[in-house]
């Protein structure tokens, strides 16, 4: 595969090819005088011709001369393109570090307004700069797997975290295009997530293994193109998988708890195996197709989840 030279291996290469050049010219000029001169200026001693055999020399050196400015001025402004766009790469990359890291330090700060503001600018950061993407998405996974602290500021970090998810749930749903961040990889595993709207969501893999959901967890229409990995995840509210597309190896549930109402809709197919139901207080329950809970012998006060026989 062939390399692109960068801007100083263009420097380098156009100031050897002046040297060459010059040795060239002086190489042509001498060898256009010789032969002109036994060409033409062997007929006799006559000044005029050989005055005219050296007029001719010197314009076809010229000529010669011309042509290498042409081209040496051609590579010295392909040499300085290079260079301008190298300098204004590698600003845009310190410029990115820097809002990057400002943003991470503003999201270990001890103030939830601060942390909130790191969140907003780490999503700018991402809309604008796509090869950051999975990157930042990694980061605001990061936070929200982190333990949370109980203290006076509990209801302030609640809203910190709110603001969390919604930046990803609105930069995951495809039917805003401009707004869409495809192909990205979640991991939540171990999260404690309160009220989690994920709906028409599209993801290419996403684990919330050991995650526990306060409140409604909502995946209504939501596609997993290659996995999805809720084991042992704790839905102590609704659980909402309406609709779900679960491509690739599919979903995994064993070891799940379904505490809430649970609702799976008509279209969506899955495969619970290992997952177990609270026993039933009158929430709406609707499995997917050819899945029923029974009575579990060793959990009291439990299902366990069955295909249907």
């Amino acid at each position: 595969m062939r390399r692109s030279l960068s801007a100083d291996e263009h420097r380098v290469l156009s100031n050897g090819a002046i040297v060459g050049w010059a040795v060239g010219l002086l190489v042509l000029a001498a060898g256009s005088v010789i032969t002109l001169w036994s060409l033409l200026g062997s007929g006799g001693p006559n000044a005029s011709v050989r005055l005219d055999i050296i007029r001719t020399a010197f314009s076809i050196v010229v000529g010669g001369g011309g042509a290498a400015g042409l081209l040496l001025a051609a590579r010295r402004q392909r040499a300085t393109e290079l260079d301008l766009r190298q300098r204004d790469h590698d600003a845009a990359e310190t410029r990115v570090t820097e809002l990057y890291g400002k943003a991470a330090d503003q999201m270990g700060s001890d103030k939830a307004p601060v942390r909130l503001a790191g969140i907003l600018a780490l999503e700018r950061l991402a809309q604008g700069h796509p090869e950051h993407r999975q990157t930042i998405v990694d980061l605001i996974c990061a936070y929200l797997r982190m333990p949370r602290e109980d203290d006076v500021s509990a209801a302030q970090e609640e809203e910190v975290r709110r603001t969390a998810q919604g930046v990803l749930a609105a930069h995951l749903r495809p039917e805003e295009a401009s707004r869409f961040w495809p192909d990205v990889r979640l991991n939540l595993s171990g999260a404690r997530l309160q009220s989690f709207t994920f709906a028409r969501c599209s993801v290419r893999t996403a684990s919330f293994a050991d995650a526990r959901f306060h409140g409604a967890a909502v995946f209504r229409g939501t596609t997993f193109d290659r996995s999805a990995d809720f084991r042992n995840v704790r839905f102590t509210g609704l659980a909402d998988f309406r609709r779900v597309t679960f491509g690739g190896e599919g979903p995994n549930f064993r070891g799940t708890s379904f505490e809430g109402a649970v609702d799976f809709g008509e279209h969506t197919t899955a495969v619970l195996t290992g997952a177990a139901a609270s026993e039933d207080d009158g929430s709406r329950r609707k499995w997917p197709s050819g899945w029923v809970a029974e009575p579990s012998a060793e959990r009291p006060g439990w299902a366990n989840l069955v295909r249907e026989r």
